[in-house]
Formats: C-alpha cells, structure tokens, sequence
C-alpha cells in the first residue's frame, strides 16, 4: 500500500466558502431550475465589436500565430503607457515599469510568489477579494488583516484606516513588507480619493513597505466619481505598483487582460519570473486590447452606463421587496447588509436559503473573510427584466420571516 504524501501548500488553502453556493447552484440547474444569479462579477455583455475585428484580423497574419512576449508585446505595453497618460497623466516607461499579466489575478499571484520570502508579513485590509490574502499564505508568507470602515456614501472612513495600519504595522512580527489596497473596493465598492494615496505614499516611504494597489474597477464609477490612480501621487513609483484588468471596463473578461505598471524593482521582478513560467498572451489578443485602450473609450462608457441603470433599478426594486441598500459610488457590485428579519441567518446561511427558496444566486459576506459576516455581494450581471423577477422572488421569501 503507497503511504500518501501530503501537500502541505494546498493544506493553507480553507475550503472555499463560495464553494457551498456554486454546489447548490449546480444541482438547481441540473434540475432545469431556473437560477437568477448575482454571484459571481463575470460580465454578461458583449466584448466591443472593433475589438473582435482586430482580433480577428490580426489571428489570419502567420507571424502572429508564434510564442509570443511573457512581458507583453511592446505595442501593447506601449499602448497601456499612453492610457495611462491619457487618463491619470502619469509618465510610465514601457520596457521597466509595464508587464502584460494574463489577468490581474495572474498578474497579482506571480508577483507575490516573485517578490515574497517564506516568513515574510503583509497587510490586508478586510472585507477582501481571497486571492489579495491568499497568494501570500500560498507562498509561505503571513498576512495581517483588520477590518476597513466606511460611511453612508460608501467611502472609506481614512482616519480609521490609517490607525489601524499604524497599529498593525507597530505589532505584527517581522514588520510587513507589502500593503495590499483595492479601490473601487471589492467585495464593498468603498470608495477613496487622491488624498488617500498621498498618505499611503508618505507612510509606506516613513514605514519601509511596499503598496500594491488593484485598481480592476476604476472605471466603472458613478454620480461624478472618478477613481484616483495612486501613481497620481508624486514619488509614488518608489513603493508601489498597480494593477488593473480589461475585463470589467471592455466585456473581456474570458480574454485574460491585464497588466501591472509601476515601481521597477517589483516590476522587474514580476517580468523575471514570467520569463520563466509562461510564454505570454496569444499575440493576437494582444494586439486587440492594444485597439481597446486606445480606441474610442464610447464602449467603457456604455458599459458603465449599463451597470448603473443595473444598479438603479435593482436598489429600487429590492427596497420595494422588503430589502434597503447602500448606493455604490463604483464597481459592478452592490454590498448589502442582510436585512433585518434575517440576520440571524449569517451571511452564508442566508445566501443558502435565498438560493433554494427563491433561486437568487448571491455571495456570501464571510467568503470575503471574518469582517465580511452580516453583508452580502450582488454582482450586477442579470439584465433588468432578471433584476424585476429577483424582486418578485425576494418578496415572496422574506414575508415568510415576518
């Protein structure tokens, strides 16, 4: 009889919480039952028809069918340089601050497993996207967390924050090395301003610690917020980088498009190990999100137009069904706080049982970790006729709890 060996790596990893939903959700569907899902922020529209030409166009030339550049193709990184100087007037040099990630998730593992030692401290602020605690745990790092505080409008309450990382920061051992920030927040939509980033900036220069800042939803913002780049912020590129995805902002999220731009230590680093691992974007594709940055932006708009009208009408329609909101300055989601006849459910209890009983797919807040429990997140990828018919549903269910 082989004696088993044990993979200590994957034994970090808790059983994924979301898991339970997506087995419920599952079985449902194998039953032809009909499913109103607001789990997951997969995008539900089209990817932009000039962008699909390119690709098209570009995949029928043979020299682009080859291995391409792990780092990205230079057009393409190139083309993120001068977004980003379109956008945040930021200066970035294409061949030491930019590199081409599969994603910002890829982006955001490889640079964790290439920047972090074993025994190393990082910050994650909580509620928080997994991955943003979990890529360091799985490269034998620590993380500390504490829970980030907003107020009515859903923008982040900054004294808060900033004691807490100062605490954070005085007690864990060894001192943390890397603060992870995500704004516009997922799973919260919590909101900051540039000057934020700017006391950010002077901590990490006064602390010695490194920022890497997800900014996957800046540019889906509403009522006239803009979403600050911390590369805005003078000095910044000496202790931080960025990441961001064409996903959410273009419909490509089954593209895998992202990049991270920013402190060339870290980004330098980021290439080295990609160089070593994969082989890059198919170059075509490549090609296509270098049209999608800097094309007409009339797409992202209708795109974030879609999502608020989304937004709109699903915040009305649930408080007519029993069901209070906060309204999202940003991203493609809506964080909730289970309403009051069922709070005694948990969060996770009560995504169970919305499934089941009213077949609205939603994730649960303690999936996003401990600081998470009470909420809920709503991913607006249902059209608005979906959104109605939840409504009707969630009526239903809850006046079963009064």
């Amino acid at each position: 009889m082989f004696d088993e060996i044990e993979f200590e790596k994957i034994k970090r990893l808790p059983k994924y919480v979301f898991a339970a939903i997506n087995e419920i959700k599952s079985e449902m569907r194998g039953h032809n039952e009909d499913v109103i899902d607001f789990s997951m922020g997969n995008p539900d529209g089209h990817t932009p028809e000039h962008i699909i030409q390119k690709l098209c166009e570009a995949s029928n030339k043979p020299k682009n069918q080859g291995y391409s550049a792990s780092k990205g193709i230079y057009k393409l990184r190139l083309g993120i340089c001068n977004w980003y100087k379109k956008k945040y007037n930021v200066d970035l040099e294409p061949n030491t601050e930019v590199c081409v990630s599969m994603g910002s998730k890829e982006g955001y593992v490889h640079l964790v497993q290439a920047i972090t030692n074993p025994g190393d401290n990082a910050i994650v602020p909580e509620p928080a996207y997994p991955i943003h605690y979990y890529a360091f745990i799985l490269n034998g790092a620590n993380v500390a967390r504490f829970g980030i505080k907003w107020n009515e409008n859903m923008e982040l309450c900054e004294d808060s924050f900033f004691a807490n990382l100062s605490r954070v920061l005085k007690e864990a051992m060894p001192k943390p090395k890397f603060v992870v920030v995500n704004f516009p927040h997922n799973p919260t939509t919590v909101i900051v301003y540039k000057s934020f980033y700017e006391r950010l900036v002077k901590m990490a220069k006064q602390e010695r610690f490194y920022i890497i800042s997800d900014i996957a939803y800046a540019d889906l913002c509403f009522d006239g917020y803009k979403t600050p780049s911390i590369l805005e912020v003078q000095g910044a590129k000496d202790v931080a980088v960025e990441t961001y995805t064409l996903s959410k902002s273009y419909n490509m999220a089954g593209w895998r498009i992202g990049f991270v731009v920013g402190n060339k230590k870290m980004i330098e680093a980021l290439q080295k190990i990609k160089s070593w691992i994969d082989y890059g974007i198919y170059t075509p594709m490549q090609i296509a999100a270098t049209i999608a940055l800097e094309g007409s932006q009339e797409c992202v708009d209708s795109i974030r137009s879609k999502y608020e009208q989304r937004m709109e009408v699903l915040i009305k329609c649930f408080k007519e069904a029993g069901w209070e909101m906060a309204k999202p300055k940003a991203s493609m989601f809506i964080w909730a706080k289970i309403p009051p006849c069922v709070e005694h459910l948990g969060s996770l209890e009560f995504s169970k049982r919305l499934l089941k009983e009213a077949k609205i797919a939603l994730s649960p807040g303690v999936g996003f970790g401990e600081n998470g429990e009470g909420y809920v997140r709503i991913a607006l990828i249902e059209n608005e006729n979906r959104i109605r018919q939840a409504a009707r549903n969630l009526k239903a269910f809850l006046k079963t709890f009064k």
